[in-house]
């Protein structure tokens, strides 16, 4: 089958995380790590961008997500604060339909409790008047829980609550933009038992129903892109069926070798992928809000095509603020491949992604 442990940086051989993510001295902490941080403090970092000390409140972006995926759609919920403002997210999936439904509220800064860290039941919250995001982060046991609810002017809804549990190991990075200034990134892949009620219809999880969290906080430069696809499911390994999901981004880190958090989770256990490239299909295909991205490495450990049934799309031109932000929903098919060559066919998996552009 062939060695690719070679393609793999040594860099992106998990070690256990110090206590702090940002030293008393101010300098971050760069790397691949085992485990949660239990102090994150990027406010403390050292000048970690061209701004004065005293923006760094303004430049830090702190984002709380998951992607809960049932037979019968995709949910994506999500916490954000940006330094000026907050925003909640919710966007369901039905693949039934193939359609997308959104429901997006911004919100002052300082009403987005974004938790300190993911353990020892931290709590992530954003409330407005139309609903609410809240996570009880208890990684360190290997556990979330997860809920909101958000109603629209015309009364479309959702609501949903689940209880997650995790199946293999956690991702956790931290990237350098650059001599300083760090994007934290934490992905866990879990199983999901809840229900989610949209627009009426309530749909319950099964021994299928899977889940990815993404927390991340970091200094994006001024201008910014990342793309950024994930799959999850069950699919057969070995003649049994089993769980498994792939992580695969692409941003501004100052070395892709060696600071990327690309990789495959299968039960109880993780493999690291190289550096990948994204390849979208003509830009007027988000308009219909269909595409089709093709993401591979150098080495042939991946080979993933991404085809969106629905697109949603967060467009905000202003003065100093410009953000084109496109959420995908989808199918999955071509592989992937282990250090050890074993490949894995993720043909008819449920995919979701994101096309981001910023400046601000």
């Amino acid at each position: 089958m062939g060695d690719y442990s070679k393609f793999i940086s040594q860099k992106r051989r998990p070690v256990p995380a110090p206590e702090r993510l940002v030293g008393r001295d101010g300098k971050c902490v760069f790397g691949t790590f085992e485990d949660e941080f239990e102090s994150m403090e990027l406010l403390n970092a050292e000048r970690p961008t061209a701004a004065p000390q005293l923006m760094n409140r303004l430049r830090l972006t702190l984002w709380q997500a998951t992607e809960v995926c049932l037979e019968e759609g995709t949910l994506l919920c999500a916490l954000c604060d940006m330094g000026v403002f907050g925003v909640t997210i919710n966007v369901f999936y039905d693949k039934r339909t193939k359609k997308a439904y959104k429901w997006c509220t911004n919100l002052r800064s300082r009403n987005t409790d974004i938790a300190p860290n993911l353990i020892g039941g931290s709590v992530a919250e954003a409330r407005t008047s139309d609903g609410f995001v809240r996570y009880v982060n208890d990684f360190g046991n290997g556990m979330c829980n997860l809920s909101g609810s958000h109603r629209d002017k015309s009364g479309c809804s959702v609501e949903y609550s689940f209880e997650l549990s995790r199946i293999s190991l956690p991702s956790v990075v931290s990237i350098p933009f650059g001599d300083n200034r760090p994007l934290y990134s934490q992905k866990d892949f879990f199983r999901a038992e809840g229900s989610i009620t949209i627009n009426g219809e309530t749909l319950h999880s099964n021994e299928k129903t899977v889940a990815v969290v993404d927390d991340h906080r970091g200094y994006y430069p001024r201008r910014a892109h990342y793309d950024w696809v994930t799959a999850m499911g069950r699919t057969l390994i070995n003649g049994e069926e089993k769980y498994l999901a792939v992580n695969l981004t692409r941003n501004q880190s100052i070395d892709q070798d060696k600071f990327n958090e690309n990789l495959i989770w299968l039960e109880g256990r993780s493999s690291p992928l190289p550096p990948v490239e994204f390849y979208h299909s003509v830009e007027s295909d988000k308009a219909l809000g269909k595409s089709v991205w093709t993401v591979r490495d150098e080495h042939d450990m991946v080979n993933v095509v991404f085809t969106s049934g629905d697109m949603v799309s967060t467009i905000t031109h202003a003065v100093l603020v410009n953000v084109d932000y496109y959420i995908a929903f989808g199918d999955i098919s071509g592989y992937v491949r282990d250090e050890d060559g074993n490949k894995y066919i993720l043909d008819g998996i449920s995919g979701v992604g994101e096309d981001k552009t910023l400046l601000f």
